[in-house]
């Protein structure tokens, strides 16, 4: 099972697995983001038109589809107390940005409860070196999009 980071790591792991549409995920993937993921995929959204790398019609498009899939098809990893005091705990042993070791302690959070429930184990798909080093060394399982051209 999947938690994802980015939007471009979705998008990566879909096509890797013959899919084109990246906002609609196969029934067989389960994937897991932490709550922050919205935030962070719309802002990405709006920079790229912002700055030019795509246009305003098409940032309108995909927060749209965004917005729909996220909702409907992810689940949410709820950033709790506890959660956040991992992510501190995890930025300072590995290095990380703040968002980083959030979206590494909820990954962490589901990886236990799957393990607990006798379930298969999650992967962490992450297009980020520095993160996908910190996930291996908290014991979990990584892909990296960027592998897979």
């Amino acid at each position: 099972m999947t938690v994802v980071r980015s939007l471009n790591a979705i998008q990566k792991k879909q096509e890797r697995l013959g899919l084109v549409n990246i906002f609609r995920p196969i029934r067989a993937i389960r994937i897991y983001a932490a709550r922050i993921t919205f935030v962070e995929v719309i802002s990405a959204l709006t920079r790229k038109a912002r700055g030019g790398q795509i246009n305003s019609s098409a940032e309108i498009k995909a927060v749209g589809r965004f917005r729909r899939a996220f909702h409907g098809k992810f689940r949410s990893v709820e950033i709790s107390v506890s959660l956040t005091k991992h992510a501190a705990q995890l930025a300072r042993k590995h290095f990380l940005r703040a968002y980083d070791a959030v979206q590494l302690a909820a990954a962490l959070e589901i990886h236990r409860e799957r393990n607990s429930l006798n379930l298969s184990p999650l992967i962490f798909v992450c297009a980020d070196d520095k993160l996908n080093d910190a996930a291996k060394a908290e014991g979990l399982a990584v892909e990296n999009p960027n592998n897979y051209p």
